[in-house]
Formats: structure tokens, sequence, C-alpha cells
């Protein structure tokens, strides 16, 4: 859309704005942002997703290396990564835990595999999309195997 590709930061309030074909200023709302990002990707994404991505992919890196040895510190581990998260979100931790991690990430760091799946998963090219960063292909590695798994 071209009011995205065409905005500019102007100092105030609001964050971005855009001149108009007329010469107004025009504030670029969330709107805007989505069809935009629809009209690049040719599917229905929003900005949330990719807060959400970004959220799940952090949490699954503060993670990664924070050990445990009894369930209270795997669960004062997970609060700490979560408060992270949310401070590079600007968010609440309870609106990031609740609306930005994925579940599946909590899943395994607490039952221990997140590390060694993150690992594996890194080195394993041929079955991720492209374009995904080491740290981005762990995680959809772990998601997709998660979500793919059958319910009991």
């Amino acid at each position: 859309m071209e009011v995205v590709r065409t905005c500019v930061e102007i100092p105030g309030y609001e964050l971005f704005k855009y001149l108009g074909e007329d010469g107004n200023r025009y504030d670029v709302h969330s709107g805007h942002v989505n069809s935009y990002l629809k009209e690049i990707t040719g599917r229905d994404v929003t900005a949330k997703d990719f807060r959400t991505w970004a959220a799940t992919v952090l949490c699954a890196q503060e993670l990664e290396g924070a050990q445990f040895e009894k369930p209270t510190q795997a669960k004062r581990n997970i609060v700490t990564a979560v408060k992270e998260v949310a401070q590079v979100l600007g968010n609440t931790p309870a609106v990031c835990r609740k609306s930005y991690v994925h579940p599946a990430v909590f899943d395994a760091y607490l039952d221990g595999s997140l590390a060694a799946r993150l690992e594996e998963w890194r080195g394993r090219r041929e079955e991720t999309p492209a374009g995904l960063r080491n740290d981005e292909r762990a995680v959809w590695g772990l998601l997709t195997e998660r979500t793919a798994a059958p319910s009991r």
C-alpha cells in the first residue's frame, strides 16, 4: 500500500504520518499497516503476527540457556524471560505471556526439551522456510513439531 511506503517519521504524539497527494499529513493507522502487509505477503497477516513471532523467538532465546533443577526455579525463569520480552514489546508481562509468546515454548522449557530441540532445528535448513535466521528456524521447527503432535 502506497501509504506505508511513503510514510515519514514526524515528531509528536503520533509515531508515523504520511503526506497525502493533497499535501495534508495523515496518521498511519494499524489498518494501513495491515493492508500493506496483506498486499506484500499475499496472506492474511497483521502487525500483531509479527509482534507475536518476535516475542516467541525472543522468549525462546531467553529461556534456552536458563538452567533449572526444580520446577519452582523453572517458573521463576519463565517470569524473568517474559518480563524481558514484555519490556522489548512495551507491554505488561501478563499481556505478553497471554497474547504474544506461543505456549509451546513454555511447555518445551518446562519439560526440559527446549534447548535440545532448538539446537537440532537450527541445522535443518532444508526443512524450514527460506529467509529465516538461525534462531527463527529453530523456533519454527519447535512450533511445527509441537503443534503437529497428536492430541492426547
